[in-house]
């Protein structure tokens, strides 16, 4: 990665016990080449989820690449705290090439997202995506959080706490801002929890948005990094209950829910999803082709579509990047003449939903009986 580009950032959103320091436990043990760097942001005195993650460190992910904001919510801290801690992580030799920010569990995710246009780190840093967990026994019975008495104690523990946002209105907002959901604990909310979870998230969600199922935090990295969503652009489409409110939040931790036993899983996960790619000839129209891709998410349940496109009579080829329904689509740059505009795009979905004719069909604009 050269220094001009922008560095990824990947934040993660959750209630107290949804499972977030078992997932970024994951992503480091499986970081997919990449050279890693982890912001926890607690508050409060005791820096659990930061002392779990730095016993994790491994070579792609050392010690020094994991950082604790333990002074407040970081975008109330901005200037004193979040900005001197990305800059530190960017002047690290090797240079990180991927961040992971871990929110604490009370956080509202878009006051983090407006900090990203902090004007000393906003052409330097992008946000790769943000992802929500979510419980799903306690999503299925209105709780929201695993245990709601530890998020009041959360909020009694705060003493700069200005606000008494309703759990499901933090959730709504979670949601509302997320690229993708990850619903963890399947196991103990069973099926019909499972899908009970997944209802009320569709019935908050404004859009419809990929939701997959996380057992122990395990999920292919492929699913949750690299997606490109340039969520700092995109604040708009992701409405919030708090849109001008200052938010303090307090500390999270997850540590009550295993995380005494440093389980890690490296390739279990990949034999859910299934990618196939797909070679496509000339378009006329990006945004039908846009549009064709996102009926594909909607119809055939895709989580990520990525790769790009010849478009008539245009010199640059079409990059186009799908996090479930939520299209990007933009010229890069110009094609290369070994390319011969030959359009190729990868899809990925869970192993049970692929077809890999109808995904065929749909891409290049065909009907399949």
């Amino acid at each position: 990665m050269s220094t001009l580009e922008k560095l990824p950032v990947t934040v993660i959103t959750g209630f107290l016990g949804a499972g977030k320091t078992t997932l970024v436990r994951h992503l480091m043990t499986n970081p997919q080449g990449k050279r890693l760097a982890v912001v926890v942001n607690e508050f409060g005195d005791v820096g659990v989820d930061g002392e779990i993650l730095k016993s994790c460190a491994i070579p792609d992910c050392p010690a020094e690449n994991i950082m604790e904001l333990a002074n407040g919510c970081i975008c109330c801290t901005v200037a004193d705290d979040f900005i001197p801690t990305i800059e530190a992580l960017m002047a690290l030799e090797p240079r990180p090439e991927h961040i992971i920010i871990e929110t604490s569990g009370l956080a509202l995710p878009k006051p983090l997202l407006k900090a990203f246009d902090w004007p000393d780190i906003r052409s330097k840093i992008t946000v790769d995506g943000v992802i929500a967990l979510a419980d799903a026994e306690a999503v299925a019975a209105g709780r929201f959080a695993t245990d709601v008495a530890a998020v009041d104690a959360q909020r009694e523990a705060d003493e700069g706490l200005d606000h008494e946002t309703p759990l499901s209105e933090v959730f709504e907002d979670q949601i509302n801002c997320a690229d993708i959901i990850l619903l963890t604990k399947p196991d103990l909310a069973g099926p019909e929890g499972v899908a009970k979870a997944k209802e009320v998230i569709a019935k908050e969600s404004p859009r419809k948005i990929a939701v997959v199922e996380v057992a122990e935090g395990v999920v292919d990295p492929r699913i949750v990094l690299g997606l490109e969503a340039a969520a700092e652009d995109d604040i708009d489409a992701r409405p919030s209950h708090h849109e001008d409110h200052h938010h303090h939040h307090v500390d999270d931790h997850d540590h009550h829910h295993d995380h005494e036993h440093h389980h890690h899983h490296h390739d279990h996960s990949h034999d859910e999803f299934e990618s196939i790619v797909v070679e496509l000839p000339e378009q006329t129209d990006p945004a039908e082709f846009a549009a064709r891709v996102e009926r594909l998410a909607n119809e055939q349940n895709i989580l990520r579509v990525k790769g790009y496109v010849a478009i008539e009579g245009k010199p640059m080829r079409l990059l186009v990047q799908a996090v479930g329904a939520r299209v990007r689509h933009q010229f890069d740059r110009p094609w290369k003449p070994a390319e011969g505009r030959q359009g190729k795009v990868v899809v990925i979905a869970e192993h049970d939903n692929i077809n890999s004719d109808a995904i065929r069909a749909a891409l290049i604009g065909e009907l399949v009986n």
